[in-house]
């Protein structure tokens, strides 16, 4: 058993990651003792860096991502789904929970298993960490009752429904996991992108994709929209003139719900009922949209393929020591790709 494992120290807001030894954790009943062998930065990690968000107890480790080898299974449910050198991918739940041996940035991390998935053999550890934080924002957003309260996503060939998902920023990482979680409950799905990308996004299941930059987007996704019911709205972007411009079309199709990465602006019209995510709460307040998605769907969809990792991953260095570095590539800037460090 190691005793000890590397880790990414955060100290306060606004410094910079220490690198420092500490003890290492065994399982708890239900839980996964991990070998992580690769991470992924999202722009909340360099922001609680910068502002201290989130945190009220330092130092801290932070990291929501990650991917690895079981090294340890706890007692219980656990026993009966894994064992030791299971590849898996984990969204950690330290945000929620700050418990710091679950934090991604570190060598040695445990893990509920229920928010934990296998990792087929033929998806790289750094193919499969781009999905966990994703997937659990999408499917907040799509599925919660308090939200945009979806069908489930279902393995195989679902059964169209005639309603339609409008999935703003559909190649960033939140947007590419809700365009293919919403295809899988059965609705066809309209986009925005950067041209550039469009490719990625009808690829992941989208039935159109408009450029975000297009100064009639508003009229043409109404257009578009208007072929079928519309479902809702997720804003997988968060910048307020997104949502507001999100927030017109549902309103000209005469108002409904959207989903919003961060809260809501004000001053949105009032047939428009939105409300932002926290991706965690798929796991403490709505546990049966955790399962549906993270133990009915994710395994099986990623071995049929069914389930694509994507964005695709930017590999910026190896181990801890890399880490401050993909902060300050992340912060700088990414397009339809995910910052990751590989272990």
């Amino acid at each position: 058993m190691v005793n000890q494992h590397k880790a990414a120290f955060l100290d306060g807001k606004d410094q910079k990651l220490r690198i420092a030894s500490r003890e290492s954790a065994s399982p708890a009943a239900g839980e996964l003792l991990i070998k992580v062998k690769a991470v992924a930065v999202n722009p909340v990690d360099w922001k609680i860096q910068d502002y201290g968000a989130f945190i009220s107890e330092w130092p801290t480790i932070l990291g929501e991502d990650l991917a690895g080898e079981v090294m340890e299974v706890g007692r219980g449910e656990a026993e009966s789904t894994y064992k030791t050198g299971d590849r898996v991918i984990v969204h950690s739940q330290f945000l929620g929970n700050k418990k710091l041996d679950q934090a991604g940035f570190q060598e040695i991390v445990t893990a509920p298993i229920a928010c934990v998935a296998k990792l087929p053999d033929n998806i790289s550890f750094e193919e499969g960490v781009v999905l966990p934080l994703a997937l659990s924002t999408a499917a907040a957003g799509l599925f919660q009752p308090d939200h945009l309260a979806l069908n489930k996503p279902q393995l195989g060939n679902p059964t169209k429904n005639g309603k339609t998902v409008l999935v703003w920023g559909g190649s960033s990482s939140v947007g590419t996991a809700a365009i293919q979680l919403a295809v899988a409950a059965g609705y066809d799905v309209v986009s925005t992108a950067s041209p550039r990308n469009f490719d990625l996004v009808k690829s992941l299941g989208a039935r159109a994709v408009f450029d975000y930059g297009d100064k009639e987007l508003v009229q043409n996704l109404v257009a578009e929209l208007k072929k079928g019911e519309l479902a809702g709205v997720y804003d997988a972007i968060g910048l307020a003139e997104c949502e507001k411009q999100a927030a017109q079309v549902v309103s000209e199709l005469g108002g409904g719900k959207m989903t919003t990465v961060l809260p809501p602006p004000e001053g949105l019209p009032e047939n428009v009922k939105s409300a932002g995510v926290f991706a965690i709460t798929i796991f403490a307040q709505h546990p049966e949209v955790g399962k549906a998605v993270w133990q009915d769907f994710v395994p099986g969809a990623l071995k049929s393929g069914q389930l694509k990792p994507a964005p695709a991953p930017e590999v910026v260095g190896r181990g801890v020591d890399a880490m401050q570095a993909a902060f300050d590539k992340q912060k700088a800037g990414v397009s339809a790709k995910k910052i990751i460090v590989s272990y």
